[in-house]
């Protein structure tokens, strides 16, 4: 490569210049598009993938989901993310699927306020099982708010974000956005209100069920979950499993799944997801073999004894 004044000279065999040509191609196009050209995006780049093949360019206004308490406008970063959206509008249920740092609960939350400030919902109910403490806070130290708070810091965040912060306290006052543990759910009917369940994949069976149930007229919902990171005790099963698999196919019940290509977090978190997901396929490979190597020996030990006698 030679550089002289604006100009980049690139000498060499045709198909290598041809594929660095390609490569320089996408950097001006990411530039001219007004999007960050990041580390992770170089990486991308010089090892031959397309970073923006599943990134969202789009200056059209219309496409906002809500404006951040600074007026910056919130909109979908990935097609998987405005898949969220769209599904979110047009189902009463909306299940996003998918791994660490791919957006899922502040695409969420974007969408349940925008709801309040449309006036479309009264309220907003944001809601995850506090898992870690066993749903059983009741051994631990401090008021009820202490308590609690840890496991819901991130719904927290999510909010500090989208309001200002003497607004949002308002709201949480009045009791107009409301954050709380899963257990408190119970019993209830929940109407007029945006709700959020974030780290379903936390949730047993009957949990989930008891949930979803409480829902009420004008009731919009987003269920999200990590299926690779649950945190629930090896005896019980999570009940999002489930979820999916019996209420995928119900009309007004919406499913999407993110990926890592999704990721919005640190250049690292993609990486690391793609190498845990091959670890986990090779485990799961390596189990696979073993059961098959133990039922071939439980074979032939049966036909050895069935020789014998």
């Amino acid at each position: 490569m030679v550089t002289r004044g604006t100009t980049l000279k690139l000498i060499g065999e045709p198909e290598q210049t041809e594929e660095l040509k390609e490569r320089f191609g996408l950097m001006i196009s990411i530039l001219r598009q007004k999007q960050d050209l990041t580390i992770q995006t170089l990486i991308d780049l010089l090892n031959g993938n397309n970073p923006m093949a599943n990134k969202i360019v789009d200056g059209n206004p219309g496409n906002v989901i809500v404006y951040g308490r600074d007026g910056r406008p919130i909109k979908a970063k990935t097609i998987n993310q405005k898949k969220l959206v769209e599904t979110s509008r047009t189902n009463d249920i909306a299940f996003a699927i998918g791994p660490a740092g791919t957006g899922k609960t502040y695409t969420a939350v974007a969408m349940a306020v925008a709801a309040l400030k449309n006036k479309t919902v009264k309220k907003i109910i944001l809601t995850r099982p506090a898992v870690e403490a066993g749903e059983s806070l009741g051994f631990l130290p401090g008021d009820l708010k202490e308590k609690v708070d840890p496991y819901l810091r991130p719904l927290y965040d999510a909010l500090e974000d989208l309001f200002p912060m003497d607004k949002l306290k308002f709201f949480m006052e009045n009791n107009t956005i409301e954050v709380a543990p899963l257990a408190f759910m119970r019993g209830r009917t929940l109407d007029n209100s945006f709700i959020i369940l974030d780290e379903a994949q936390n949730c047993t069976s009957p949990q989930l069920k008891m949930f979803l149930t409480r829902l009420g007229p004008n009731a919009k919902c987003i269920i999200t979950g990590d299926l690779t990171q649950i945190d629930l005790p090896p005896s019980q099963t999570s009940g999002l499993f489930r979820a999916l698999d019996i209420l995928g196919n119900i009309e007004g019940i919406g499913v999407v799944y993110l990926n890592e290509e999704d990721v919005v977090r640190h250049r690292l978190v993609k990486e690391i997801i793609k190498r845990y997901n091959e670890s986990d396929e090779r485990i799961k490979e390596e189990m696979a073999r073993k059961k098959a190597e133990k039922l071939a020996m439980a074979e032939q030990r049966k036909t050895e004894i069935q020789d014998r006698l």
